[in-house]
């Protein structure tokens, strides 16, 4: 049974892609390691107050939502207003595993594939933020006033302390799925311990968020065949990583040619000071600076799904 191993370098600072059990070490090498929908009406600064007056003309509410969006990209120090995505596909692309990032039996027992882009034409990509130790409520209005979709993959020791953080964030509209109990190295434990974490963060997302998600990141991208059958039974159908990493300062990239693709999965992290030099609200401006500038919007990663 191949053992897939990827190294957090956000905590680690180094990266590795193994295969356990004396398998052959994969080719690639690992990196480090929801639609922020606003209300149908929201006021011109974003902070909630008495609802403005729509224009009528389609013209004119599309010049005005701009002209919204344009102020709001000031306020946060963007360069550019962040490109609209399109609709979501009416036909949804074909998710398969990563090659070299499959496992034994990863078609025939219908597995969760663990993949880092999406198949699409699209010029777009999806942004994915972990763990959820940082609750910056800045973030949250950044992101909100912006129209910024993004993924949150949650541990529940991370995020018990403030589920209700994160029902603010569901309600504007952002996706909120399943990065295990307590976080932990998942080829290193039996396959019934494994299914108590991916199991048993199901259950505290369908209690505290009421819906149990089929969407699951495992942790630092380490995975074997028994957290992918793990996953399925506890209702999980995807399990998406990353190919590029952002931080406050630097970017990190799967691809030896270090470029953003179409499709491509972006992970970040809830961090602030304590971990980085600067905020969560510093790390989505140089995140949104760089995607808009090479022209990509950012859509929902479930949209595609």
């Amino acid at each position: 049974m191949r053992a897939v191993v990827q190294n957090d370098k956000s905590r680690t600072h180094f990266r590795r892609l193994a295969l356990g059990g004396g398998a052959a070490t994969l080719a690639a090498a690992a990196l480090l390691s929801g639609c922020a929908g606003p209300e149908s009406v929201r006021t011109a600064s974003g902070h909630g107050g008495p609802a403005q007056p729509q224009p009528q003309d389609p013209a004119a509410r599309r010049a005005a939502e701009h002209a919204r969006l344009a102020a709001a990209a000031r306020r946060w120090g963007l360069d550019q207003v962040p490109l609209t995505p399109p609709p979501p596909p009416a036909a949804k692309p074909r998710i398969t595993a990563r090659d070299g990032f499959e496992v034994d039996h990863q078609e025939d027992w219908h597995l969760p594939p663990v993949f880092t882009t999406v198949p699409t034409r699209d010029k777009v990509v999806f942004l994915t933020i972990d763990d959820g130790a940082e609750k910056d409520p800045r973030f949250l209005a950044m992101m909100r006033e912006l129209k910024v979709p993004y993924t949150a993959f949650l541990s529940d020791y991370l995020v018990k302390d403030d589920y209700a953080y994160f029902r603010k964030m569901r309600s504007y509209g952002n996706t909120l799925n399943n990065h295990t109990l307590h976080h932990p190295y998942l080829p290193g434990l039996s396959y019934e311990e494994q299914k108590d974490e991916i199991c048993g963060m199901q259950a505290i997302m369908k209690k505290q968020f009421g819906k149990a998600p089929t969407v699951f990141r495992p942790p630092y991208g380490n995975y074997n065949q028994d957290t992918l059958v793990a996953a399925k039974e506890c209702g999980i159908t995807y399990a998406p990583i990353w190919n590029e990493e952002v931080f406050v300062d630097h970017w990190e990239y799967r691809e030896d040619d270090q470029r953003l693709r179409r499709g491509d999965i972006v992970l970040t992290h809830f961090r602030g000071r304590d971990d980085w030099d600067g905020t969560m609200v510093d790390d989505m401006r140089r995140f949104l600076n760089k995607v808009t500038r090479e022209g990509y919007a950012v859509a929902r990663l479930e949209d595609y799904l």
